[in-house]
């Protein structure tokens, strides 16, 4: 499988018997599914253990994927491994950037935000001021490039509400970043 292979058919050529297509998808999805992780669980080892644990789960699953469903199910599926940790662990259960050590690069949020060290602290400490949900919306459209409908099934919401909550998180926080000196933000 070429690595132009979408993660549907790479998936399906993983269970057809194909190693190297795990391989690829885990290089694709590994480090930014263990930052989505950890966003709720602030531990990264802990993350990376529930990142491998998902993608076990997915493969014993063996979901038929229609379109794009990979990655939202990949996602779901880490979401709510993530939410049982932390129900064990008894901490409160909120999407946050706290504690992220590296953040994906936004292609269409913060191009031309980021663009120094600087610049990437204000827009996490922004972002971590705003209502977790908006937080957890804004990241998983904007930072992990998901479509409505993939943020609305990782999220457990329709697409309606995570259109409002966009929306919303938007609003919100282009003053937070004016207020720190960033102008002109696309958001």
């Amino acid at each position: 499988m070429a690595g132009a292979a979408t993660n549907e058919e790479l998936f399906s050529a993983y269970l057809d018997g194909d190693g190297n297509a795990l391989r690829i998808l885990l290089e694709r999805h590994g480090d930014t599914l263990t930052l989505y992780i950890n966003g709720y669980i602030h531990d990264i080892h802990e993350a990376e253990d529930l990142m491998i644990e998902a993608f076990s789960r997915m493969i014993s699953a063996r979901p038929r994927l229609s379109g794009n469903g990979f990655k939202s199910y990949l996602y779901k599926t880490a979401r709510n491994l993530a939410l049982r940790h932390m129900e064990k662990r008894r901490r409160h259960s909120c999407f946050s950037l706290e504690g992220l050590e590296k953040e994906p690069e936004s292609e269409l949020l913060v191009e031309t935000l980021i663009q120094s060290e600087e610049q990437k602290r204000i827009l996490h400490k922004c972002m971590g001021q705003l209502d977790p949900d908006y937080c957890e919306a804004l990241y998983l459209m904007y930072f992990e490039n998901m479509s409505y409908a993939q943020a609305a099934q990782v999220m457990g919401k329709s697409i309606k509400q995570v259109d409002h909550l966009l929306e919303r998180g938007k609003k919100r926080l282009r003053p937070l970043l004016e207020q720190e000196g960033i102008t002109g933000a696309n958001c």
